[in-house]
């Protein structure tokens, strides 16, 4: 339903978080990746879509006209601004990669801005965070999300990190999340932010 108008646009299209199984699991960045399922879906999906991949570990290998690859650690907002700074602005992002609050949160900070008017930015999996990568004390990102949702309005323990995103607010045109299954009483799934 989301992404039915783009199918067979010509759109430039991102996906952080490649092949399950990452450092946010305990196994090395280095590790040997030989699969591309998800980004081989899009790639089929989209038929006209230039697709970009970003992720810790390394999917050089992948060739395809249509596909490039940058490897970025989602650490530090620095880092993720230098690996996407040569890259177009998107029509959809959608962050799958570490599920860890802060990565999530310097990742939309970061490339929310790069996202086109009437862009997607989706966000998946809030109800896990990994321990290898969550830090203690921070905002989850579903609790950041449901705060706009319900007050308008960002609320986070950093306050400087609340006002980046309260910056932010003009440019957002919608903003919904989602629960496991649809079922309001199960936790938040996913997020996805329409930009004005």
């Amino acid at each position: 339903m989301l992404f039915q108008p783009f199918a067979d646009q010509q759109i430039n299209f991102m996906e952080m978080g490649l092949l399950i199984g990452g450092p946010e699991h305990g196994i090395d960045a280095d590790r040997k990746t030989t699969d591309l399922p998800s980004i081989r879906m899009w790639l089929e999906y989209f038929s006209k879509a230039q697709i970009t991949g970003l992720d810790i570990s390394d999917f050089s290998w992948f060739s395809h006209e249509r596909f490039s690859f940058v490897r970025c650690d989602m650490d530090t907002r620095d880092g993720i601004a230098q690996a996407t700074a040569d890259l177009p602005q998107m029509d959809i992002i959608i962050d799958d990669a570490s599920h860890a609050s802060h990565h999530q949160q310097n990742a939309f900070l970061t490339l929310f801005p790069k996202l086109r008017s009437g862009g997607l930015y989706i966000i998946e999996d809030l109800r896990w965070q990994p321990p290898a990568y969550e830090k203690d004390g921070i905002t989850k990102t579903a609790a950041l999300f449901q705060s706009y949702q319900q007050n308008r309005e960002f609320a986070h323990v950093d306050t400087d990190v609340a006002d980046e995103f309260n910056g932010l607010r003009k440019d957002m045109s919608g903003c919904f999340v989602f629960q496991v299954k649809y079922q309001k009483q199960r936790r938040d799934q996913v997020i996805v932010v329409h930009k004005r």
